[in-house]
């Protein structure tokens, strides 16, 4: 039996949020990123801004001498998570075979579900209409027999659309396709294709299986296979994070200790956060840099026991930045924090114990009151 595996995407997804949100915002440039005046990239742009040449990742200060009566609107992540919340809802109601690519996009296996809801043409329907009903959003759907063929076909599609390859037309539909609109074909890899020739799809599903291996090697291989609409991977959901990290970029470049100090413990607060949503402790703390010429660096350091609490994060990423001042005065651009080795909350509590679990506990209650009030209703001196 044939498989039929969704790919279902939110249109612009941060715009579309802040647009549910403000619908006066509809159908007039929107970009979502910060202040253009400050330092910072686009996280996002409406399909009306996209014209004038603006995209995720462009400088705010280029977006806004391309575009200068767009709307200019400062992320809001706990928005955004919200929202991709209820779209995972959505779609667990349709299926439990779901794989999340991020916030906005995700797989749903469908295989066997249409006696239930109709055609799989059908089903893609109710979804974008639920999706539109509930959250004031658009979402573009691909359906194919493998997740590939059916991320291209709705990335094809966007914005607001739908469309399904039928079981034995994936080699058709992406004969014709530029090379670069096949996952994993990215700058290097395409520019490599080019100087062999491959500009299409179809030719690299004609080059011979020993040609790929010898420029691409394991990697050209399920490239080629991709490209042929072969692709055998099962939707499920993915592996637990490895690490949760947080980092802002300043306005202006600055040496100055105490603002330094200041953002770095208001990361570590954010990170200890994630920590704690996720019922998580780290074993490993990291800071990074990044110097007025752009040279970065990072630096970091292990607990003596895994933790979530900010003081302790906070507290070893302090003295991270501390050594690192004292080697370099260069002023900064960028500073960042990231946990890693990730463990759960088992573990044997120790006769020392007391005064970590009673900042813990403290911490968990003033997430409670951040998730209820938002992130600014209170604040520890020193952040």
């Amino acid at each position: 039996m044939a498989r039929f595996i969704f790919h279902i995407d939110l249109d612009a997804f941060f715009v579309s949020a802040e647009q549910a949100i403000a619908p006066g915002l509809k159908g007039k440039p929107v970009i979502v990123g910060g202040d253009p005046r400050r330092r910072g990239v686009v996280a996002s742009a409406s399909y009306e801004a996209r014209p004038f040449g603006i995209h995720a990742g462009m400088p705010l200060s280029q977006a806004r001498r391309l575009c200068p009566q767009a709307t200019f609107i400062q992320a809001n992540f706990l928005r955004y998570r919200e929202a991709s919340n209820k779209f995972m809802a959505i779609l667990a109601d349709f299926s439990p075979d779901i794989e999340p690519l991020g916030l906005d996009e995700a797989y749903l296996d469908v295989t066997g579900y249409q006696e239930l809801y109709g055609s799989p043409r059908e089903l893609a329907l109710k979804i974008k209409t639920r999706i539109h009903k509930e959250l004031d959003i658009t979402a573009s759907v691909g359906i194919a027999t493998c997740k590939v063929v059916a991320k291209i076909a709705s990335d094809l599609c966007k914005p607001d659309g739908l469309l399904e390859i039928a079981p034995g037309e994936e080699h058709a539909f992406l004969l014709p396709l530029p090379a670069a609109k096949l996952p994993g074909v990215g700058k290097k890899t395409g520019e490599a294709l080019k100087e062999m020739g491959i500009n299409t799809i179809g030719q690299l599903a004609s080059l011979h299986i020993e040609t790929v291996k010898r420029r691409f090697g394991s990697f050209g291989v399920m490239l080629q296979q991709h490209a042929n609409g072969i692709d055998e991977r099962k939707v499920a959901m993915p592996g637990e994070p490895k690490s949760i990290s947080q980092q802002i970029t300043f306005a202006r470049d600055t040496s100055e200790r105490h603002f330094l100090e200041a953002n770095l413990h208001r990361l570590c607060q954010e990170v200890g956060q994630e920590l704690r949503r996720q019922d998580k402790r780290a074993e490993c703390v990291a800071i990074k840099l990044r110097y007025a010429d752009f040279k970065t660096i990072t630096r970091q350091v292990s607990l003596k026991e895994a933790s979530n609490a900010n003081q302790v994060i906070s507290t070893k990423a302090s003295e991270l930045l501390d050594t690192a001042l004292r080697q370099r005065r260069t002023p900064l651009r960028l500073i960042g924090v990231r946990v890693s080795n990730l463990v759960g909350q088992e573990r044997q509590l120790s006769l020392f114990d007391s005064e970590t679990e009673r900042l813990v506990r403290l911490d968990k209650a003033l997430d409670r009151i951040r998730q209820k009030y938002g992130s600014k209703a209170i604040k520890l001196g020193g952040g």
